[in-house]
């Protein structure tokens, strides 16, 4: 292995250079334990976790593994990360033009928002800290001085999210020690924050060797990469690891549903769209018919405003077993996750990290 693998490894206590994705709303105890047990780094998303929450989740995965494992925060994109900047009206707007999907899973429309969409980044950070896994990630953002020394009192290592070269740079001033570095085949949200995500849209094997090149951290790839075969590719470009999302997702262990699992299994790569229909914010997933009636309603509110109010239907929407009224966040390489089980997926990537 390189030395960046070495550094990578020894950095984050870990024995395989693996990461799990963090999936906000989609992580589980299970999945993130049984990576971590295998060597690799288990992470879990806490978006939308309070701090209580928080707590409850990071105890829950220290009382299945004594291994490392990460915990993920969104950054905030605006002052108020609590709050969206809505037109007058804009509210029911939203509301009305998602009435139909409410009628059909049987649920009446939201008639007035919640008090608070998200906990703020404050409370979760505070837990975060209180917590103290081995290693916090971001996504949306470079993290303040305060909350990298609140870490580094800690012990807690960092690792951040780009989507360019120029959003590596920053992340690599800020003190982070590793970076992932995310093409556009990945799934879910495009976590861009210096530009638009529409114009942050880089492939993966342009990334990688140009962050690589540019900063003085190890470099994690993520998108695309779903075999030996992406791992393997992904070590050739220079990244000292992997992180890995649309194939651990499909695994039993994650805490998606049968309908999303069925969907990663049969979505061709051209199927996949990048869609702010379902959450305000640019995200990858199977193209279905919500976000097809969502697009050609052309009213979108933004986020968290509309992933508050579609994971009103959505929610229920799992639960009738319905996949084409989810989120089915998923990367291009979907057609390559053809294990449901963790312990065989991770055998898998780690049989192409070389040496």
């Amino acid at each position: 292995m390189t030395d960046r693998t070495d550094d990578l490894t020894a950095m984050l206590g870990i024995d395989r250079p693996i990461v799990l994705g963090p999936f906000g709303g989609l992580s589980s105890v299970e999945l993130t334990a049984g990576v971590s047990e295998l060597g690799g780094l288990g992470s879990f998303g806490l978006y939308g976790y309070d701090a209580g929450r928080i707590l409850e989740t990071a105890a829950a995965i220290r009382a299945v593994t004594s291994r490392p494992f990460n915990l993920n925060v969104w950054l905030p994109l605006t002052d108020d990360p609590t709050d969206a900047p809505l037109a007058p009206g804009g509210f029911e707007a939203a509301r009305e033009a998602l009435r139909p999907f409410f009628d059909e899973v049987g649920l009446p429309v939201p008639t007035e928002p919640p008090a608070q969409y998200l906990p703020s980044f404050a409370e979760q950070w505070d837990a975060v800290l209180e917590a103290r896994p081995a290693v916090a990630s971001f996504v949306f953002g470079v993290p303040p001085a305060d909350v990298v020394e609140g870490a580094r009192a800690r012990g807690i290592r960092l690792v951040a999210t780009a989507t360019s070269v120029d959003e590596a740079a920053a992340l690599d001033a800020s003190g982070v020690d590793a970076i992932v570095a995310t093409g556009l085949e990945a799934g879910g949200h495009r976590v861009s924050f210096l530009r638009p995500p529409e114009q942050s849209l880089v492939g993966s094997i342009s990334l990688i060797p140009q962050v690589v090149d540019a900063v003085s951290v190890p470099v994690i790839a993520a998108g695309g990469i779903a075999d030996r075969r992406g791992v393997a590719a992904a070590f050739a470009l220079g990244a000292a690891g992997v992180q890995v999302g649309t194939a651990l997702l499909r695994t039993r262990q994650s805490a998606t549903n049968d309908a999303h699992r069925e969907a990663i299994s049969t979505t061709a790569a051209h199927d996949t769209v990048l869609t702010r229909a379902m959450s305000g914010r640019l995200a990858r997933g199977a193209a279905n018919r919500a976000i097809h009636e969502i697009e050609d309603a052309g009213v979108i509110a933004p986020f968290p405003v509309q992933n508050w109010m579609t994971g009103r239907f959505r929610t229920e929407a799992i639960r009738q077993g319905r996949a084409d009224l989810q989120s089915l966040w998923m990367g291009q390489s979907a057609p390559l996750a053809l294990r449901d089980d963790v312990g065989d997926v991770f055998a898998e990537l780690a049989a192409g990290i070389p040496g």
